[in-house]
């Protein structure tokens, strides 16, 4: 059966149609944070910041002006010193790497899993040095990563794990126990974004730092406010960043279709899965037993023989947008020159870099928008 082009604009995310479904609320919420004009730290902040709690299962929640610096907010939270090793994967969008290297700390890249995308724990353990003082593992593309394995290696050898939850807020972990974790609630700290293409996005920028140990909840809420708990008393150097109280309305009113927004999106992946299934020139997301991914991006990987620059543009020709996550790895930035270390041996990240491709995916997409979508990828890659 051949699908026709949809009517409506194919877009890798589709933040209107999103807004018109919710509508009136989100403009009642707005319009009472007009009223009452608490614009900074307002009572909604305060709402979201024990509502997310809640979902996530942790004790605190601090609210950020966005996902960068909720990472940074997190590291000097830890109070590491100048030199010292953070562990991240190379494969990730560059905020994970530039926040270690801004603190003056020193980013060591690891590779990733091929399959999923995700960290690889042996090359952890490989990269640990006595001046190793964190991991920052990347929950990529809205699959955990491996965080028992991660966990454990860190209390063996007594380093902080900070999870970058950005692309995974509403996935979850299951451990060998049989006990489920949301992502976001197992490390030390935990990084997520508000960016309006999040899963749980609002209307500008916004973030947040979430942990269950009370002594670092306090230095972090200190740190994001000028480094004081009391005004005019600043007991150590902070930063400014704070959610705005109108995000913060947006966010609540959002937060309970978040698991409605995954399941849309988890649906949408199974289309384009049974669509790929058994092709040989497209390799589709891999997803561990322990794991609910939420697929905040949708991402293949290419054959060999596929010509990546002319499928993207016969895609789009085709009103078909997509994306390369990401074609630079970190480590390979101009910018990390600087760090260049012998530990980097990243063959499947750069490997990765070159073959991926995601599709749009988004909690508004129809079926018939993924057929026509996967129809058009499958005959443009039956013939290269």
């Amino acid at each position: 059966m051949t699908h026709n082009k949809p009517a409506q604009a194919i877009q890798m995310v589709d933040l209107k149609s999103q807004y018109l479904h919710l509508k009136e609320p989100i403009d009642t919420a707005i319009q009472q944070v007009l009223d009452h004009t608490g614009f900074i730290k307002g009572k909604e902040v305060t709402a979201f910041s024990s509502a997310l709690a809640n979902y996530t299962g942790v004790s605190y929640v601090i609210p950020c002006a966005n996902g960068t610096d909720a990472l940074q907010i997190a590291l000097m939270a830890l109070g590491l010193q100048a030199g010292d090793e953070v562990i991240t994967p190379s494969f990730t969008y560059f905020a994970t790497a530039e926040v270690i290297a801004l603190l003056g700390l020193k980013p060591v890249f690891v590779d990733v899993d091929p399959h999923t995308f995700n960290i690889d724990v042996s090359q952890i353990a490989q990269a640990i040095t006595p001046k190793t003082k964190a991991i920052i593992p990347v929950h990529l593309f809205g699959q955990s990563a491996d965080m028992e394995a991660i966990l454990d290696l860190a209390d063996q050898h007594g380093i902080a794990v900070i999870e970058d939850n950005a692309q995974a807020l509403g996935g979850t972990y299951t451990f060998s126990d049989g006990s489920t974790w949301k992502t976001g609630s197992m490390g030390t700290i935990s990084c997520t974004s508000f960016f309006p293409s999040k899963n749980l996005g609002c209307y500008g920028d916004g973030g947040a730092i979430c942990t269950k140990d009370e002594a670092l909840y306090e230095r972090i809420k200190m740190i994001a406010n000028h480094g004081q708990k009391e005004k005019y008393h600043h007991e150590i150097i902070g930063c400014n960043s704070r959610l705005d109280t109108i995000q913060a309305a947006i966010l609540n009113v959002k937060l309970p279709y978040l698991d409605q927004y995954c399941a849309a999106r988890i649906a949408v992946a199974t289309q384009y899965n049974q669509a790929f299934a058994g092709n040989e020139k497209i390799k589709t997301p891999f997803i561990t037993a322990h794991n609910k991914h939420v697929f905040h991006q949708y991402t293949l990987q290419l054959h060999a023989s596929i010509d990546r620059t002319k499928l993207k543009a016969a895609l789009l020709e085709a009103g078909i947008p997509s994306m390369v996550y990401y074609p630079i790895p970190c480590h390979l930035q101009k910018a990390m020159s600087a760090f260049t270390d012998p530990r980097w041996v990243l063959p499947h990240t750069e490997q990765l870099a070159q073959s991926v491709l995601s599709l749009p995916i988004h909690t508004e997409m129809s079926t018939e928008m993924v057929a026509y979508i996967a129809e058009k990828v499958i005959a443009l890659t039956a013939r290269s």
